[in-house]
């Protein structure tokens, strides 16, 4: 059985995430969210509910340790909150992070120039490809709640195809990433449509 924990969990591609691990999957999921009481547990035999903030390293290694995947969906002070991550991850041995950025962080995106509002989604995923974790980067398009499960995936240096990807096939390319040991590791990948 496999542990993961959700940072993040709030948002909304990490509740239909939590829905797909809980609907297919044997996992046992850690939800860890600021003000955690906005969200109710899904499934008390198979879920904890963590309220922290992912910049209290002390509370971020509690909820850690003991973990084999951990799956950040952030907003806010991302380059922060990655690097805390990564050291989180050094201190408690957990190797495995699948970490969602943007499409357009490398410039990527055809017919679309960089914008600054990027740089958080950059500068994190600059700190993740820095580390020596077995990570994974997706760098989605705009969500869609489109009842699908259909994508297609580019790599680091390639244009990015599409513009927009559903939550269920985002859901289902990070269930896969999390319970297939080496998928995709130290990679970084563009997701649209398929």
């Amino acid at each position: 059985m496999t542990n993961v924990l959700i940072l993040g969990a709030n948002g909304q591609l990490a509740r239909n995430t939590t829905r797909v691990f809980l609907r297919d999957t044997d996992a046992r999921l850690t939800l860890y969210l600021r003000r955690a009481k906005r969200l109710s547990n899904p499934d008390p035999a198979r879920v904890t509910v963590v309220d922290g903030d992912v910049l209290d390293r002390t509370r971020l290694e509690a909820a850690m340790s003991g973990q084999d995947v951990v799956y950040a969906n952030l907003v806010g002070e991302m380059k922060r909150q990655a690097e805390s991550i990564v050291a989180a991850m050094h201190a408690t041995r957990v190797r495995r992070l699948i970490f969602i950025s943007s499409m357009g962080i490398y410039g990527e995106v055809p017919s679309e120039r960089y914008r600054s509002v990027l740089d958080p989604y950059r500068d994190s995923a600059a700190i993740v490809e820095g580390s020596d974790l077995d990570y994974t980067i997706l760098r989605p398009g705009w969500f869609t709640r489109d009842d699908e499960v259909s994508y297609q995936l580019t790599q680091k240096g390639q244009p990015f195809k599409g513009h927009d990807v559903s939550l269920d096939s985002l859901s289902d390319l990070i269930v896969k990433l999390a319970l297939t040991p080496g998928m995709e590791s130290r990679r970084s990948l563009g997701v649209s449509r398929g």
